[in-house]
This record gives C-alpha cells, sequence and structure tokens, in this order.
C-alpha cells in the first residue's frame, strides 16, 4: 500500500479527522518528552565534560543515548496510547481517557509496557546518533564559516537536523517498526508475538525490505518536527544562556 492509497483508504472509513487520529495524545507526548530529553541530554554531558572544553562525537552518543532512554521511559504508556488511538475505528474509544480505561479493564498494566524493549533497543542508537551527528555537524560549521556567533543560522540548524535525524531512523527504524506491531497487536486481533517471533515473521513473509516498511511517511513526519525541534532548542539555549560543549 503506497501513502496515497493509504490515506484515501483512511479518509473513507473515518473522514479527513481520521488523518489525525491519535495526534491529541501526541501532543502531550512530545512535549515532556522534549523537555526531559534535551534536559537530561545538557545534564549528561556536563557530568562526562569534566575538564574537557568539548566533547567528541562518542561522548555527544552516549550522553544522547542515555537522555532518550529516560524520555521514552517517562512518556511510554502515552506511545501505546498514540498507536492504539491511531489504528482504533471510529466511534471505538470516546477520549483518550477512555482509551486508557479500555486497555487496563482488558489487557492489564503490562499492555502500556509493550513494545518496550524493542522500543529502548531503537532509542539507544536514534538518539544517540541524532543529537551526536547534530550537535557535531553543527560544531563543524561554525569551526569552518563560523565568526565569533555561536548561531549558524535557521538554514544551516534544519540542514544539520534533517541530517541527523534521518542518520537516527535509517539506524533504528526496524525495532522501531516492530515495537508498533507488538504495540498494535491487540487492536488487529492478531496472535501475541514476541519481538524475535516479530522479527522472524516479517522476514520470512516480506523479506528484509519488510523491516523498512513505511519509512517514507515516517521520514515526511519526523524529519521537519526534528529540525525544527533543534532550531527552537538553539535559540531557547541562546537565550537562557546555555554553552554547547
Amino acid at each position: 500500500m503506497c501513502i496515497m492509497t493509504g490515506m484515501m483508504q483512511m479518509i473513507r472509513e473515518g473522514g479527513m479527522k481520521s488523518l489525525w487520529r491519535g495526534n491529541g495524545v501526541n501532543i502531550i507526548k512530545i512535549a515532556p518528552e522534549t523537555a526531559l530529553k534535551f534536559m537530561a541530554y545538557e545534564q549528561i554531558k556536563k557530568l562526562i565534560c569534566n575538564d574537557k572544553q568539548t566533547l567528541g562525537i562518542l561522548d555527544r552518543f552516549v550522553a544522547g543515548s542515555l537522555a532518550g532512554v529516560l524520555a521514552q521511559s517517562t512518556i511510554y504508556p502515552m506511545e501505546v496510547l498514540k498507536t492504539r488511538l491511531a489504528l482504533r475505528k471510529t466511534g471505538q474509544y470516546s477520549s483518550i481517557s477512555d482509551c486508557a480505561k479500555q486497555i487496563f479493564r482488558r489487557e492489564g498494566l503490562s499492555a502500556f509496557y509493550k513494545g518496550y524493549i524493542p522500543n529502548m533497543l531503537g532509542i539507544i542508537p536514534y538518539a544517540g546518533i541524532d543529537l551526536a551527528v547534530y550537535e557535531t555537524l553543527k560544531n563543524r560549521y561554525l569551526q569552518q564559516y563560523g565568526t565569533n556567533s555561536s548561531d549558524p543560522g535557521v538554514l544551516v540548524l534544519l540542514a544539520c537536523g534533517t541530517v541527523s535525524s534521518t542518520c537516527g531512523q535509517l539506524a533504528s527504524y526496524p525495532l522501531a517498526l516492530v515495537r508498533t506491531r507488538m504495540q498494535a497487536q491487540a487492536v488487529e486481533g492478531s496472535q501475541q508475538m514476541t519481538m524475535s517471533g516479530l522479527f522472524r515473521q516479517i522476514l520470512q513473509t516480506e523479506g528484509p525490505t519488510g523491516l523498512y516498511r513505511g519509512l517514507a511517511p515516517n521520514f515526511l513526519k519526523v524529519i521537519p518536527a526534528v529540525s525544527i525541534s533543534y532550531v527552537v532548542y538553539e535559540h531557547l539555549k541562546t537565550q537562557l544562556g546555555v554553552k554547547s560543549r
């Protein structure tokens, strides 16, 4: 199924508003998740830094990975809610709280952590690569072309964010796909499978390319969102007087 076919199918089933299913909980989720990630990233960099003036790309990878794990662990139940709300049929849930109640009543508390392990295994390379590549590219640009200013400009920040997000997505997407399928199993009424079982099933039925199914629409969503968040992050750092290491 291509992107346009999927969109048309959703519109036929639930109208235009079906394209925004799960967006409410996504907005509620993304604010604390992003704030926690950037806060943890800056604090972990300080712990790693000691007396060093600048950090290497490996230091930034470690700081980014730990920050990503902390942020995702904190908000993970909302990640499950977002997936369930996005996959619901029209009228299945009346609200976010109704969705949470139904999941808890039918599947128990553990349902809010379905897909947690592949998500954590995926967030380590994604957050680590994303933050490390972004900040390394930005600093290299400033060293090469910058003046006394620590602001390379919006277009450069957007470009750095695009490259870093693309690298992170390519490294972690198969695990993100398995996580989403684990979260969606109860909605589809399919057999409950483990992470390794899903990997084997995808490889057997769809081949290696099946692990990257849905990558294109994911890029269309994630790349602009991440790039814009980096622009806001950098401008807030400047306003608050936070120096990069």
